[in-house]
């Protein structure tokens, strides 16, 4: 009995680290009411990946052919959702469109936003540390199939910190400077 109060004890006295849960911040978007999609409507579909299963594992690296996911922090949700919601988010704000509607809605739509995932991933070499994040977007016509326009958006933002936090605050940076570039892009013809 007593070695049994001592072991419980013992375990009482380990201290585990929290789960720290990180989100993407919703950018800040300009309306843009001109252009030739005012009376169009898009739909979003969720990201796809290259690399990685979309989930809420945060990845870091120390190297281009080493990688690991943080064991003590996470994506609030599915990285996939949470870059489809920011994106919509930020195409509803434009007021680019006449509606933004999610893959899974049964609405007709007259475009497709097709996205994949390159990177979105915590690069550490050193002292040196950035958040990089690279998506294709693709914009498909839904009355005839066809690819309207492609273009590959990278970038990569230096955290202030190596650790999850400091990758967080830099994605978030990188994610708006996507939104607008996105908005520019969508907006050129």
């Amino acid at each position: 009995m007593g070695a049994l109060l001592v072991i419980f004890l013992a375990g009482c006295g380990t201290k585990m680290t929290p789960l720290k849960s990180y989100t993407l911040q919703t950018p800040k978007v300009e309306k843009r009411h001109q252009g030739s999609y005012h009376s169009k409507t898009i739909k979003v579909m969720q990201p796809l990946s290259l690399k990685e299963k979309m989930s809420d594992k945060m990845y870091f690296s120390y190297s281009p052919i080493q990688q690991g996911a943080y064991l003590n922090s996470k994506w609030s949700n599915n990285l996939g959702k949470l870059l489809q919601g920011t994106v919509m988010y930020t195409l509803q704000s434009s007021g680019m469109f006449k509606g933004v509607v999610s893959y899974d809605s049964t609405a007709q739509a007259d475009c497709r936003l097709e996205s994949t995932v390159f990177d979105f991933s915590h690069h550490v070499r050193g002292d040196a540390s950035a958040a990089v994040v690279s998506l294709q977007f693709n914009l498909v016509s839904t009355h005839t199939g066809k690819l309207m326009k492609s273009k590959r958006f990278s970038y990569r933002e230096p955290t202030k910190t190596t650790d999850a936090r400091g990758y967080v605050e830099a994605s978030n940076r990188a994610v708006e400077r996507l939104g607008n570039d996105l908005l520019l892009w969508l907006n050129c013809i």
